[in-house]
């Protein structure tokens, strides 16, 4: 359960043996599947951290307390994404897209996804006043992370084969949208 508003901050080196104890978590490494190592940790999230990579890696905390993570990035930013997208739905010029994960098992459920992600949003239109959208494919199997997105606000606007990031995992996926808002 959430103890208090969502907040966020960037990730750190610091923050290395946390996020690999989430990824070894059985609902986090079922839908991940990242390997665990330090040296593996590190090789992908350190590039986020040292600003070389495009993706922006935050911790998402509640009462101070980290629970998730959060990866926000340009889709532009990574041509082969859009390639990939651009079968299965049309990808607003300037969108965003997000990756996420609740670490802390204790805090899943009760709506602290949904919360997660509605904050991040709104962070989103302020950090990124260009962005015209926030688009988030998820595995189709990975029920609870797209009703948490509708949750959130997002609508399910396509549906199509890309490629998984567990390789047990079917190509099947839901994609969602959330445009900005007028006015935000």
């Amino acid at each position: 359960m959430l103890d208090g508003p969502v907040t966020f901050r960037p990730l750190t080196r610091a923050d290395l043996p946390l996020l690999g104890r989430w990824l070894t978590e059985p609902l986090v490494a079922r839908w991940w599947a990242h390997e665990t190592t330090p040296e593996a940790v590190e090789a992908d999230f350190g590039p986020c951290i040292d600003g070389t990579d495009p993706a922006e890696a935050l911790l998402a905390l509640t009462g101070g307390r980290p629970f998730g993570l959060v990866q926000r990035y340009r889709i532009a930013d990574f041509p082969e994404y859009v390639e990939e997208l651009a079968p299965v739905v049309d990808v607003p010029p300037r969108a965003l897209s997000i990756d996420y994960l609740i670490g802390e098992p204790d805090v899943r459920g009760g709506g602290a996804g949904t919360a997660m992600l509605a904050a991040l949003v709104a962070a989103s239109w302020a950090a990124y006043p260009e962005a015209d959208a926030v688009l988030v494919p998820v595995a189709a199997g990975n029920v609870a992370s797209w009703r948490a997105l509708e949750k959130a606000g997002f609508t399910r606007v396509a549906e199509g084969p890309l490629t998984p990031d567990n390789p047990v995992d079917p190509p099947d996926h839901v994609v969602c949208l959330l445009r900005r808002p007028a006015g935000v």
